[in-house]
Protein backbone atom coordinates (compact mmCIF):
# COMPACT_ATOMS: atom_id res chain seq x y z
CA UNK A 1 0.00 0.00 0.00
CA UNK A 2 1.21 3.49 -0.89
CA UNK A 3 0.14 6.74 0.73
CA UNK A 4 1.22 10.34 1.12
CA UNK A 5 1.77 12.57 4.13
CA UNK A 6 0.51 16.14 4.36
CA UNK A 7 1.78 18.11 7.34
CA UNK A 8 -0.24 21.23 7.98
CA UNK A 9 0.92 24.32 9.87
CA UNK A 10 2.33 27.70 8.97
CA UNK A 11 4.78 27.31 11.86
CA UNK A 12 6.33 24.37 10.00
CA UNK A 13 6.95 26.50 6.91
CA UNK A 14 8.42 29.34 8.98
CA UNK A 15 10.79 26.95 10.72
CA UNK A 16 9.57 27.68 14.24
CA UNK A 17 8.39 24.08 14.67
CA UNK A 18 10.40 21.05 13.57
CA UNK A 19 8.34 18.39 11.80
CA UNK A 20 9.01 15.29 13.90
CA UNK A 21 5.64 13.77 13.01
CA UNK A 22 6.68 12.87 9.47
CA UNK A 23 9.73 10.97 10.73
CA UNK A 24 7.61 9.01 13.20
CA UNK A 25 4.98 8.26 10.56
CA UNK A 26 7.55 7.19 7.99
CA UNK A 27 9.24 4.71 10.33
CA UNK A 28 6.02 3.25 11.70
CA UNK A 29 4.30 2.91 8.34
CA UNK A 30 7.34 1.31 6.71
CA UNK A 31 7.51 -1.27 9.48
CA UNK A 32 3.88 -2.10 8.72
CA UNK A 33 4.63 -2.59 5.02
CA UNK A 34 3.11 0.73 3.93
CA UNK A 35 5.27 2.95 1.78
CA UNK A 36 5.20 6.73 2.06
CA UNK A 37 5.74 7.97 -1.50
CA UNK A 38 5.55 11.72 -0.95
CA UNK A 39 5.58 14.21 1.90
CA UNK A 40 4.21 17.74 1.57
CA UNK A 41 3.89 20.65 3.99
CA UNK A 42 1.37 23.48 3.63
CA UNK A 43 0.31 26.41 5.78
CA UNK A 44 -2.94 26.94 7.64
CA UNK A 45 -4.70 28.12 4.51
CA UNK A 46 -7.90 26.44 3.28
CA UNK A 47 -6.97 26.65 -0.40
CA UNK A 48 -3.49 25.15 0.22
CA UNK A 49 -4.90 22.35 2.38
CA UNK A 50 -7.59 21.50 -0.18
CA UNK A 51 -5.04 21.49 -3.00
CA UNK A 52 -2.60 19.36 -1.00
CA UNK A 53 -5.21 16.75 -0.07
CA UNK A 54 -6.72 16.66 -3.56
CA UNK A 55 -3.38 16.17 -5.29
CA UNK A 56 -2.28 13.49 -2.80
CA UNK A 57 -5.50 11.53 -3.30
CA UNK A 58 -5.26 11.87 -7.08
CA UNK A 59 -1.71 10.48 -7.07
CA UNK A 60 -1.90 7.80 -4.36
CA UNK A 61 -5.48 7.37 -3.27
CA UNK A 62 -4.55 7.68 0.42
CA UNK A 63 -3.26 10.51 2.58
CA UNK A 64 -2.50 11.08 6.25
CA UNK A 65 -2.80 14.70 7.38
CA UNK A 66 -1.38 16.04 10.63
CA UNK A 67 -2.31 19.36 12.19
CA UNK A 68 -5.18 21.79 12.06
CA UNK A 69 -7.67 19.91 14.25
CA UNK A 70 -7.60 22.27 17.22
CA UNK A 71 -10.24 24.79 18.36
CA UNK A 72 -8.68 28.02 17.06
CA UNK A 73 -9.42 30.03 13.92
CA UNK A 74 -6.41 28.65 12.02
CA UNK A 75 -7.48 25.02 12.61
CA UNK A 76 -9.38 24.45 9.37
CA UNK A 77 -8.22 21.01 8.21
CA UNK A 78 -11.35 19.13 9.25
CA UNK A 79 -13.73 21.57 7.54
CA UNK A 80 -11.73 21.60 4.31
CA UNK A 81 -11.44 17.82 4.04
CA UNK A 82 -15.08 17.29 5.04
CA UNK A 83 -16.13 19.60 2.20
CA UNK A 84 -13.88 17.75 -0.22
CA UNK A 85 -15.52 14.43 0.72
CA UNK A 86 -18.99 16.08 0.76
CA UNK A 87 -19.49 15.02 4.36
CA UNK A 88 -21.15 17.86 6.30
CA UNK A 89 -20.00 18.41 9.86
CA UNK A 90 -22.32 17.19 12.61
CA UNK A 91 -22.09 17.90 16.33
CA UNK A 92 -21.58 14.74 18.48
CA UNK A 93 -22.84 15.21 22.00
CA UNK A 94 -20.89 12.18 23.23
CA UNK A 95 -17.61 13.74 22.08
CA UNK A 96 -18.53 17.00 23.78
CA UNK A 97 -19.30 15.24 27.05
CA UNK A 98 -15.93 13.51 26.84
CA UNK A 99 -14.24 16.88 26.44
CA UNK A 100 -16.15 18.31 29.41
CA UNK A 101 -15.08 15.37 31.57
CA UNK A 102 -11.46 15.63 30.45
CA UNK A 103 -11.29 19.33 31.31
CA UNK A 104 -13.01 18.66 34.65
CA UNK A 105 -10.23 16.26 35.66
CA UNK A 106 -7.88 19.24 35.48
CA UNK A 107 -10.25 21.52 37.33
CA UNK A 108 -11.23 23.44 34.23
CA UNK A 109 -14.15 23.87 31.85
CA UNK A 110 -13.83 23.83 28.04
CA UNK A 111 -14.23 27.12 26.17
CA UNK A 112 -17.02 27.61 23.67
CA UNK A 113 -14.45 27.30 20.89
CA UNK A 114 -13.75 23.71 21.97
CA UNK A 115 -17.21 22.75 20.72
CA UNK A 116 -15.76 22.61 17.20
CA UNK A 117 -13.68 19.61 18.28
CA UNK A 118 -16.89 17.66 18.82
CA UNK A 119 -17.93 18.16 15.19
CA UNK A 120 -17.47 15.14 12.93
CA UNK A 121 -17.92 14.77 9.16
CA UNK A 122 -21.03 12.69 8.52
CA UNK A 123 -20.02 9.08 7.89
CA UNK A 124 -16.45 9.50 9.15
CA UNK A 125 -14.97 7.17 11.74
CA UNK A 126 -13.86 8.84 14.96
CA UNK A 127 -10.42 7.82 16.22
CA UNK A 128 -10.59 8.32 20.01
CA UNK A 129 -7.83 10.56 21.33
CA UNK A 130 -6.91 9.49 24.86
CA UNK A 131 -3.92 11.82 24.83
CA UNK A 132 -5.59 15.14 24.02
CA UNK A 133 -8.77 16.93 23.03
CA UNK A 134 -8.89 16.63 19.21
CA UNK A 135 -10.07 13.20 17.97
CA UNK A 136 -8.55 11.72 14.85
CA UNK A 137 -10.79 11.10 11.85
CA UNK A 138 -10.95 8.42 9.18
CA UNK A 139 -12.73 9.54 6.00
CA UNK A 140 -13.24 7.17 3.11
CA UNK A 141 -15.23 7.83 -0.02
CA UNK A 142 -15.05 8.60 -3.71
CA UNK A 143 -11.93 10.80 -3.43
CA UNK A 144 -10.05 8.04 -1.56
CA UNK A 145 -8.88 7.59 2.03
CA UNK A 146 -7.98 10.56 4.25
CA UNK A 147 -6.78 10.08 7.82
CA UNK A 148 -6.69 13.24 9.92
CA UNK A 149 -4.47 13.31 13.01
CA UNK A 150 -3.62 16.08 15.50
CA UNK A 151 -0.31 17.88 15.07
CA UNK A 152 0.75 17.55 18.73
CA UNK A 153 3.44 14.83 18.51
CA UNK A 154 2.38 12.84 21.59
CA UNK A 155 -1.25 12.80 20.43
CA UNK A 156 -0.33 11.93 16.85
CA UNK A 157 1.91 9.11 18.04
CA UNK A 158 -0.74 7.62 20.29
CA UNK A 159 -3.40 7.67 17.59
CA UNK A 160 -1.01 6.32 14.98
CA UNK A 161 -0.02 3.25 16.94
CA UNK A 162 -3.31 2.50 18.68
CA UNK A 163 -5.91 3.51 16.08
CA UNK A 164 -4.41 3.94 12.61
CA UNK A 165 -1.88 1.14 12.17
CA UNK A 166 -4.30 -1.60 13.32
CA UNK A 167 -6.81 -0.38 10.72
CA UNK A 168 -4.21 -0.19 7.96
CA UNK A 169 -2.71 -3.60 8.75
CA UNK A 170 -5.40 -5.44 6.80
CA UNK A 171 -4.62 -3.42 3.68
CA UNK A 172 -0.95 -4.33 3.57
CA UNK A 173 0.04 -7.42 1.58
CA UNK A 174 2.24 -8.97 4.26
CA UNK A 175 5.45 -7.55 2.84
CA UNK A 176 7.46 -5.19 5.01
CA UNK A 177 9.87 -2.30 4.64
CA UNK A 178 12.64 -2.71 7.21
CA UNK A 179 15.90 -0.95 7.86
CA UNK A 180 19.06 -1.55 9.84
CA UNK A 181 21.98 0.77 10.19
CA UNK A 182 25.57 0.77 11.35
CA UNK A 183 27.18 3.78 12.99
CA UNK A 184 30.67 4.94 12.07
CA UNK A 185 32.88 7.72 13.33
CA UNK A 186 36.33 9.07 12.60
CA UNK A 187 36.02 8.59 8.83
CA UNK A 188 34.87 11.04 6.11
CA UNK A 189 31.88 10.02 4.02
CA UNK A 190 34.00 9.87 0.86
CA UNK A 191 36.55 7.52 2.43
CA UNK A 192 33.81 5.28 3.76
CA UNK A 193 32.18 5.21 0.32
CA UNK A 194 35.46 4.12 -1.23
CA UNK A 195 35.86 1.32 1.29
CA UNK A 196 32.39 -0.09 0.61
CA UNK A 197 32.37 0.67 -3.13
CA UNK A 198 30.21 -1.70 -5.15
CA UNK A 199 28.29 -2.91 -2.13
CA UNK A 200 24.97 -1.77 -3.60
CA UNK A 201 25.22 -4.36 -6.37
CA UNK A 202 26.25 -7.10 -3.96
CA UNK A 203 23.40 -6.39 -1.54
CA UNK A 204 20.63 -5.79 -4.10
CA UNK A 205 17.65 -5.60 -3.71
CA UNK A 206 18.60 -3.80 -0.49
CA UNK A 207 19.19 -0.07 -0.82
CA UNK A 208 22.14 1.66 0.86
CA UNK A 209 22.01 5.22 2.19
CA UNK A 210 24.84 7.32 3.61
CA UNK A 211 23.71 9.58 6.45
CA UNK A 212 26.51 11.99 7.39
CA UNK A 213 26.26 14.08 10.54
CA UNK A 214 28.45 16.20 12.76
CA UNK A 215 29.76 13.24 14.73
CA UNK A 216 29.92 10.51 12.09
CA UNK A 217 28.31 8.73 9.17
CA UNK A 218 25.53 6.18 9.50
CA UNK A 219 25.08 3.55 6.80
CA UNK A 220 21.45 2.48 6.53
CA UNK A 221 20.29 -0.63 4.69
CA UNK A 222 16.64 -0.93 3.71
CA UNK A 223 14.71 -3.97 2.50
CA UNK A 224 11.72 -3.00 0.40
CA UNK A 225 8.52 -5.01 0.11
CA UNK A 226 9.94 -8.35 1.17
CA UNK A 227 8.55 -11.08 3.38
CA UNK A 228 9.59 -10.46 7.00
CA UNK A 229 11.95 -13.46 7.25
CA UNK A 230 13.64 -12.67 3.95
CA UNK A 231 14.02 -9.00 4.87
CA UNK A 232 15.66 -9.88 8.19
CA UNK A 233 18.00 -12.41 6.58
CA UNK A 234 19.12 -10.04 3.83
CA UNK A 235 19.64 -7.18 6.28
CA UNK A 236 21.73 -9.37 8.60
CA UNK A 237 23.89 -10.46 5.67
CA UNK A 238 24.25 -6.85 4.58
CA UNK A 239 25.41 -5.74 8.02
CA UNK A 240 28.01 -8.53 8.03
CA UNK A 241 29.31 -7.41 4.64
CA UNK A 242 29.64 -3.78 5.70
CA UNK A 243 31.31 -4.77 8.96
CA UNK A 244 33.86 -6.89 7.10
CA UNK A 245 34.87 -3.85 5.08
CA UNK A 246 34.74 -1.01 7.60
CA UNK A 247 34.98 -2.61 11.04
CA UNK A 248 37.60 -0.18 12.39
CA UNK A 249 35.19 2.74 12.09
CA UNK A 250 32.02 0.99 13.25
CA UNK A 251 31.05 1.38 16.89
CA UNK A 252 27.50 0.08 16.90
CA UNK A 253 24.13 -0.33 15.24
CA UNK A 254 20.80 1.45 15.28
CA UNK A 255 20.56 4.37 17.67
CA UNK A 256 23.39 3.32 19.99
CA UNK A 257 25.38 6.24 21.38
CA UNK A 258 29.18 6.10 21.35
CA UNK A 259 29.19 7.14 25.01
CA UNK A 260 27.12 4.06 25.81
CA UNK A 261 29.68 1.87 24.04
CA UNK A 262 32.57 3.47 25.95
CA UNK A 263 30.84 3.00 29.29
CA UNK A 264 30.12 -0.64 28.59
CA UNK A 265 33.73 -1.34 27.58
CA UNK A 266 34.95 0.24 30.81
CA UNK A 267 32.31 -1.64 32.80
CA UNK A 268 33.46 -4.96 31.36
CA UNK A 269 36.98 -4.22 32.58
CA UNK A 270 35.93 -2.97 35.99
CA UNK A 271 37.43 0.43 35.14
CA UNK A 272 36.36 3.88 36.27
CA UNK A 273 36.44 6.84 33.87
CA UNK A 274 37.32 10.49 34.51
CA UNK A 275 37.50 13.51 32.22
CA UNK A 276 39.48 16.77 32.05
CA UNK A 277 38.07 19.27 29.58
CA UNK A 278 39.03 22.69 28.36
CA UNK A 279 37.54 23.65 24.95
CA UNK A 280 34.64 21.16 25.18
CA UNK A 281 33.52 22.72 28.47
CA UNK A 282 32.06 19.53 29.93
CA UNK A 283 30.70 18.16 26.66
CA UNK A 284 32.37 14.78 27.08
CA UNK A 285 31.09 14.42 30.63
CA UNK A 286 27.62 15.43 29.48
CA UNK A 287 27.65 12.73 26.80
CA UNK A 288 28.62 10.12 29.37
CA UNK A 289 26.07 11.19 31.98
CA UNK A 290 23.31 11.27 29.37
CA UNK A 291 23.47 7.46 29.47
CA UNK A 292 21.33 5.89 32.21
CA UNK A 293 23.42 3.92 34.69
CA UNK A 294 26.64 5.78 33.91
CA UNK A 295 27.25 6.46 37.61
CA UNK A 296 28.74 2.99 38.12
CA UNK A 297 31.54 3.84 35.67
CA UNK A 298 31.94 7.61 35.36
CA UNK A 299 33.50 9.20 38.43
CA UNK A 300 33.37 12.82 37.30
CA UNK A 301 35.42 15.44 35.56
CA UNK A 302 37.18 18.77 35.79
CA UNK A 303 36.35 21.64 33.45
CA UNK A 304 39.75 23.31 33.43
CA UNK A 305 39.16 26.28 31.15
CA UNK A 306 41.64 28.64 32.74
CA UNK A 307 45.28 27.68 33.14
CA UNK A 308 45.15 28.31 36.87
CA UNK A 309 42.57 25.53 37.14
CA UNK A 310 44.74 23.20 35.08
CA UNK A 311 47.55 23.82 37.52
CA UNK A 312 45.54 23.70 40.74
CA UNK A 313 43.19 20.79 40.06
CA UNK A 314 45.03 18.75 37.42
CA UNK A 315 48.62 19.30 38.55
CA UNK A 316 49.71 20.56 35.13
CA UNK A 317 53.17 22.13 35.67
CA UNK A 318 53.30 25.88 35.22
CA UNK A 319 56.49 25.59 33.13
CA UNK A 320 54.72 23.19 30.76
CA UNK A 321 51.97 25.71 30.10
CA UNK A 322 54.47 28.53 29.65
CA UNK A 323 56.69 26.59 27.27
CA UNK A 324 54.08 24.81 25.13
CA UNK A 325 50.82 26.65 25.71
CA UNK A 326 47.52 25.20 26.89
CA UNK A 327 46.72 23.76 23.46
CA UNK A 328 49.56 21.30 23.12
CA UNK A 329 50.39 17.63 23.32
CA UNK A 330 52.36 17.82 26.61
CA UNK A 331 49.58 19.73 28.37
CA UNK A 332 46.89 17.32 27.15
CA UNK A 333 48.93 14.39 28.46
CA UNK A 334 49.46 16.12 31.80
CA UNK A 335 45.74 16.86 32.08
CA UNK A 336 44.69 13.24 31.64
CA UNK A 337 47.36 12.01 34.04
CA UNK A 338 46.27 14.57 36.59
CA UNK A 339 42.55 13.79 36.46
CA UNK A 340 42.97 10.02 36.58
CA UNK A 341 45.39 10.30 39.50
CA UNK A 342 43.21 12.77 41.39
CA UNK A 343 39.98 10.81 40.92
CA UNK A 344 41.42 7.31 41.03
CA UNK A 345 40.30 6.29 37.55
CA UNK A 346 41.80 3.63 35.30
CA UNK A 347 40.61 5.35 32.12
CA UNK A 348 40.54 9.02 31.28
CA UNK A 349 40.00 11.62 28.60
CA UNK A 350 41.52 15.10 28.32
CA UNK A 351 40.62 17.66 25.67
CA UNK A 352 42.27 21.00 24.94
CA UNK A 353 41.92 23.03 21.77
CA UNK A 354 40.90 26.16 19.88
CA UNK A 355 37.14 26.08 19.35
CA UNK A 356 36.96 29.54 17.76
CA UNK A 357 35.74 31.57 16.16
CA UNK A 358 38.69 33.63 17.35
CA UNK A 359 41.96 32.75 19.03
CA UNK A 360 43.55 30.84 16.19
CA UNK A 361 47.06 31.38 14.86
CA UNK A 362 49.09 30.01 11.97
CA UNK A 363 50.64 27.43 14.29
CA UNK A 364 47.44 26.70 16.20
CA UNK A 365 44.47 27.30 13.90
CA UNK A 366 40.83 27.30 14.89
CA UNK A 367 39.72 23.68 15.12
CA UNK A 368 43.04 22.35 16.46
CA UNK A 369 42.34 19.93 19.29
CA UNK A 370 44.60 17.65 21.32
CA UNK A 371 42.92 14.62 22.84
CA UNK A 372 44.75 12.63 25.48
CA UNK A 373 43.52 9.21 26.52
CA UNK A 374 44.57 7.07 29.48
CA UNK A 375 43.78 3.37 29.32
CA UNK A 376 45.31 1.40 32.14
CA UNK A 377 49.01 2.25 32.33
CA UNK A 378 49.27 3.86 28.89
CA UNK A 379 48.66 7.46 27.85
CA UNK A 380 48.27 8.44 24.20
CA UNK A 381 47.78 11.88 22.67
CA UNK A 382 46.13 12.61 19.31
CA UNK A 383 46.20 15.80 17.27
CA UNK A 384 43.17 16.69 15.14
CA UNK A 385 41.91 19.72 13.25
CA UNK A 386 38.12 19.74 13.18
CA UNK A 387 36.07 21.76 10.72
CA UNK A 388 32.93 23.76 11.41
CA UNK A 389 31.71 26.53 13.65
CA UNK A 390 32.34 26.64 17.39
CA UNK A 391 29.49 24.26 18.24
CA UNK A 392 30.47 21.77 15.56
CA UNK A 393 34.13 21.78 16.59
CA UNK A 394 33.22 21.15 20.22
CA UNK A 395 30.78 18.40 19.25
CA UNK A 396 33.31 16.71 16.97
CA UNK A 397 35.99 16.99 19.64
CA UNK A 398 33.77 15.29 22.23
CA UNK A 399 32.91 12.50 19.80
CA UNK A 400 36.55 12.13 18.81
CA UNK A 401 37.60 11.90 22.45
CA UNK A 402 35.09 9.17 23.20
CA UNK A 403 36.15 7.26 20.11
CA UNK A 404 39.83 7.49 21.01
CA UNK A 405 39.12 6.02 24.42
CA UNK A 406 37.07 3.24 22.81
CA UNK A 407 39.91 2.36 20.46
CA UNK A 408 42.58 2.51 23.17
CA UNK A 409 40.59 0.17 25.42
CA UNK A 410 40.22 -2.29 22.54
CA UNK A 411 43.95 -1.98 21.82
CA UNK A 412 44.73 -2.73 25.46
CA UNK A 413 42.67 -5.91 25.16
CA UNK A 414 44.65 -7.07 22.14
CA UNK A 415 47.95 -6.38 23.91
CA UNK A 416 47.09 -8.65 26.87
Amino acid sequence: MHLELLTIGTELLLGFTVDTNSAELGRALAAAGIQVVRRTSVGDDPASIRSGVTEALRRSGSVICTGGLGPTADDVTKKVVADLFRMPLEFHDSLWQGLVERFARFGRAPAEKNRSQAEVPRGATVLPNRWGTAPGLWLEGEPGLAILLPGVPSEMRGLLHHEVLPRLAGRADGAVIRSRSVRTTGVPESTLAERVAGIEEILAPLSVAYLPGTVGVDLRLTAWNLAPDEADARLAAGIREITSRAAEWIYGEGDVDLAEVVLELARQRGWKVATAESCTGGGVGARLTDIPGSSDVFLGGVIAYDNTVKEALLDVPHDLLTQHGAVSEPVAAAMVRGVTRRLGAQAGIAVTGVAGPGGGTAEKPVGLVYIAVAAGDSVSVFRSVFAGDRGEIRSRAAQGALNRLRLEMLKADRAT
